[in-house]
């Protein structure tokens, strides 16, 4: 049995008049709670590594760390992403955290949670069906063959990453599914910061391009209302809490590899308004998660972190170095020592932003003790702050000097944030600032496909949005295979995708797809409700 939610807010000084329960554990929370509440909260950004199949535990190790400052007497808050069902039912399973560092209740937000993704979908998908249905009324000023607009389901599924609709007929035509993770309405409610900018955003989505080029905008089909009363309901932030009662704001969940993997801006000023301390995540490793927070969700709101935590496990980066994922409980200070190197492309990265940085190691287990003090040595040698935590275990407990080391490389005040380009730079210094000074790449192709798609959308000034880089999360390059610190390498840009009313140009890289596939063995397949109703296995 969990605490109820209403006490949690009422810490905060949530009125319960701004509280929207969704049963007793969970809740949404009025956008009447942020008016005039100053932006009082410092905001800790959490990142880590290049993942590994060994794991790093970015999220357990946010838990952990607001944890840790809870129990040291400091005011906090979490701002996270919620989970998408497609990896729990994938590779990745859930996506509450771990042991000791979890928010709850976890099974409830990993699946349906309050209804945000179901929203999504039906919001996406009613714009797609009117679309076709204007394509078969023929009055839109639109063809089949120039739609962009595909649909989308929270489900991993490659069968339905092309598909043809409306076969036989005059309007037949290729399209596909996207995750809803990957949804431009996904980033629209993750970036939105009222129900007014909700609106605008949608009326300026570009689901396709005329015959002679110029940009079709979703208001042409006249069911932003319709889409609106759709979303209404899904635009405050859900309240959770985390075992040790930390309270936890999660809404929207857009992946880091296929858009821009941060959760919304209204959690983070819900974060900020009601605690001295926001502590929030962006997805995969720095390179993806980290850099789109910075280009994308705070060139756009106006935030910025006061301080950086980048995570790393001894096993992830004795992967990194070499090490097979069979041998990672074995001691090797060599595979060790050549992993180091992604740990330092990250802080490298990280440090051009002009914040102090953080390492957290988050412990294992079975990590040996010479091992450990090899990677804080590393750190030593590059006066970078380093704590190791045992989040997963020892909950907050486990993360007091991490959350003491936060808090001493916090500067009294936050200078302005620096960007590595500039909205008017074109399309291919943006792609080579971000692939030179994040991947440590050589620079940058473009396919033929890719140069004409830029050439369509630069007609109509697209090409003077930032960037979104679809790209692999497992190296630093656009090659998975690739581990450690890659060097010698060009990314290669296939295709451009629009997302105006999000606010962003999206790169696709490599083989990039905005539709996830299932593994040999889903992780859907080790999901069990027992006779009593109890859920097992996610």
């Amino acid at each position: 049995m969990h605490p109820d939610i209403s006490p949690i807010a009422d810490g905060l000084g949530i009125s319960s008049d701004d509280l929207i329960l969704h049963g007793r554990y969970m809740a949404k929370v009025s956008l009447k709670a942020l008016h005039d509440k100053p932006q009082r909260g410092r905001l800790i950004l959490v990142s880590a590594i290049t993942p590994t199949p060994a794991g790093e535990g970015k999220t357990t190790v946010s838990i952990g760390l607001a944890q840790g400052l809870k129990k040291i007497g400091r005011s906090v808050a979490l701002a996270l992403r919620q989970p998408s069902m497609g990896p729990v039912f994938g590779r990745k399973g859930g996506a509450t955290g771990g042991g000791k560092s979890s928010v709850r209740p976890a099974h409830a937000i990993n699946l349906h949670f309050t209804g945000d993704f179901h929203a999504i979908t039906c919001a996406h998908n009613l714009l797609s069906a009117v679309i076709d249905n204007h394509l078969f009324q023929g009055d839109s000023r639109l063809s089949p063959d120039h739609v962009l607009w595909k649909r989308v389901m929270d489900m991993n599924d490659r069968a339905l990453r092309v598909v043809r609709t409306s076969v036989g007929k005059a309007t037949e035509r290729v399209t596909g599914f996207d995750i809803t993770a990957a949804s431009e309405i996904m980033a629209i409610l993750c970036l939105a910061e009222s129900l007014p900018d909700l609106r605008h955003r949608l009326e300026r989505i570009v689901v396709g391009f005329t015959p002679e080029g110029e940009p079709v905008f979703a208001k042409e089909f006249r069911v932003i209302g319709a889409m609106m009363a759709l979303l209404r309901e899904a635009l405050p932030p859900n309240l959770v809490q985390s075992v040790e009662g930390v309270p936890a704001f999660l809404h929207g969940g857009p992946f880091a590899n296929i858009a821009h993997g941060c959760n919304s801006v209204l959690a983070t000023r819900m974060a900020l308004a009601h605690s001295d301390y926001a502590v929030t995540e962006a997805g995969f490793a720095f390179d993806l998660g980290g850099e789109k927070f910075m280009h994308i969700k705070c060139r756009q709101s106006g935030l910025a972190p006061s301080a950086i935590v980048i995570v790393a496990t001894v096993r992830a980066l004795k992967m990194h170095g070499g090490a097979a994922l069979d041998q990672l409980t074995q001691p090797d200070t060599a595979a060790l020592s050549r992993g180091l190197e992604n740990l330092a492309a990250h802080l490298d990265s990280a440090e051009q932003f002009q914040r102090p940085v953080i390492v957290a190691v988050n412990q294992f287990t079975n990590d040996h003790e010479d091992e450990l003090a090899l990677v804080h040595e590393f750190c030593a040698s590059r006066g970078v702050p380093c704590a190791t935590a045992n989040v997963f275990g020892e909950g907050g407990d486990g993360a007091v000097a991490l959350a003491e080391k936060v808090l001493a490389a916090l500067p009294e005040e936050d200078t302005p944030l620096p960007f590595l380009y500039q909205p008017d730079d074109s399309v291919e210094a943006k792609l080579h600032a971000i692939a030179t000074k994040i991947y440590g790449a050589d620079g940058v192709l473009l396919t033929d496909e890719a140069k004409a798609r830029l050439a369509l959308f630069a007609r109509s000034g697209f090409d003077k949005l930032p960037l979104c880089m679809a790209k692999t999360q497992d190296s630093l390059s656009d090659d998975a295979k690739k581990r450690g610190r890659p060097s010698g390498f060009t990314i290669t840009v296939r295709d451009f995708e629009i997302a105006n009313g999000a606010g962003f140009l999206v790169a696709l890289t490599g083989t990039m797809m905005r539709m996830p596939a299932l593994p040999k063995v889903p992780a859907a397949e080790r999901i069990q409700v027992s006779d009593d109703g109890i859920m097992s296995g996610i």
